[in-house]
């Protein structure tokens, strides 16, 4: 008797088309267009559009930047939090008043 083996592709894995496993795991959104605008620490407007309501920087996967432009955004809110245009966090969440 022989035996059928069968191939190692997208259907032993579950991946196939009707599997439900989405083909495109990360957001399909709008890609941010920043243009002509330049990233400066000084724009704080800007700045909080890359940050989330605790605080966190948005990852690049999220915000559709490139490698590069992430590490500009990234400095720019960092040299912002540090003179204070921009908070560090929101507000201290679970804190209770003594």
């Amino acid at each position: 008797m022989e035996r059928e083996f069968s191939k190692k592709g997208s259907e032993s894995r579950g991946e196939g088309k009707d599997s439900g496993v989405p083909e495109n795991r990360f957001k399909s959104g709008k890609k941010t267009d920043l243009g002509e605008t330049v990233i400066d620490y000084k724009n704080a407007y800007l700045l909080k559009r890359f940050i989330t309501d605790r605080g966190k920087i948005n990852p690049a996967r999220i915000t559709r930047l490139s490698a590069a432009q992430q590490r500009k955004l990234a400095t720019a809110i960092k040299r912002a939090r540090h003179i204070a245009l921009i908070p560090y966090c929101s507000a201290h969440h679970g804190m209770k008043n003594d």
